[in-house]
């Protein structure tokens, strides 16, 4: 019963946002700049990243919390991570998150997702090179999260998160679920996950504000969240005591922007060096090489994973690339005990 409600769940949210999506089905990248809160797209852990941000079907450490919360229970152990994001213009990004097993079958966590950036002067028309004063910008997140596996196959998680923007004295706040499922198939090492993220109601900036004319404005136009449906698959085709290959493919259906693909690898040597690649593309284009656009479409990590006396240590690194944006370089650290 608790397995058909689950599965109806997230049909509806499927449907949901389907159709904000469609609204206009056919010009995918003209949607983009209807939703707000857009720094809860930024992918988290550098492991993730490197592997092309295909990771909803992976999904088994703390950055689960992000990706997909029913990967909470695909690791046996409990894991603190945190990451930083050296993001385009000298924006950053970090993540911290706390994952922990309650039983065999249930897992719970907590992250906190922050954007923020240097002082910005505030320029006007007759002062193009700044007025001496400045303002501010920011973003932050709180989420809650709590994984079930419902049999040796399938598992299911759910996150609940509040969210709060800040542009000087505006303030934008609102709460969003992500709904998650992992499923592994019984064919060999693969794996299928569904998941829905940020979905929640329309949200519209609180406060006043003083227009360069002198005129107050107090009442803004709403936004919907950055919904996305996510389906993701895994297979380890290589599966040795020293060495193994992941590989994973994911289609990502935004709603507010083109679907696109990612695709993503990973070779694990002797459980303490990782190498990833990945690749992401609209649908449509051709899957190898350059656009002018201002996504990234290549990444590249590396990990390694050391034992200590009371815990056991990962490092990860990943590039991405933001095409006419640059690079975006990002450092993770987890923390298994």
């Amino acid at each position: 019963m608790a397995f058909r409600l689950i599965c109806i769940t997230i049909l509806i949210l499927v449907m949901i946002s389907y159709n904000r999506a469609q609204l206009v089905p056919n010009l995918g990248g003209q949607r983009a700049g209807i939703s707000a809160f857009q720094f809860l797209k930024i992918g988290v852990g550098a492991r993730g990243i490197g592997l092309g941000e295909t990771f909803v079907a992976i999904a088994n450490d703390a950055s689960a919390l992000y990706w997909n919360p029913a990967g909470l229970v695909q690791f046996p152990d409990n894991q603190v991570m945190i990451a930083h994001t050296e993001y385009v213009v000298d924006i950053k990004h970090e993540f911290f998150g706390v994952s922990y097993r309650l039983t065999p079958n249930d897992a719970i966590g907590a992250s906190i997702t922050a954007l923020h950036m240097d002082e910005m002067q505030i320029t006007t028309e007759t002062q193009p090179f700044g007025t001496g004063r400045y303002f501010t910008f920011g973003d932050i997140a709180l989420g809650l999260s709590y994984s079930r596996r419902m049999t040796d196959q399938f598992s299911f998680g759910v996150t609940l998160r509040y969210v709060e923007e800040t542009l000087d004295i505006l303030k934008m706040r609102g709460f969003m679920v992500d709904l998650g499922t992992y499923y592994w198939t019984g064919i060999g090492s693969s794996r299928f996950a569904v998941v829905v993220s940020n979905f929640g109601a329309d949200v519209a900036p609180s406060g006043v504000a003083t227009l360069y004319s002198g005129e107050t404005v107090s009442s803004f136009q709403s936004f919907s969240p950055p919904t996305q449906f996510k389906i993701g698959f895994a297979l380890d085709p290589v599966q040795r005591d020293d060495q193994r290959v992941t590989t994973s493919f994911e289609l990502n259906h935004p709603n507010d922007n083109a679907e696109n693909l990612h695709f993503g690898i990973e070779y694990q040597w002797d459980q303490w060096l990782f190498l990833r690649a990945g690749v992401k593309r609209t649908i449509g284009e051709r899957l190898l090489g350059r656009d002018n656009s201002s996504s990234n479409d290549v990444t590249f990590g590396v990990g390694v994973a050391a034992p200590l006396s009371f815990t056991k240590i990962n490092v990860d690194y990943a590039f991405a690339n933001f095409n006419v944006l640059g690079s975006v370089h990002r450092v993770s650290v987890g923390l298994t005990y």
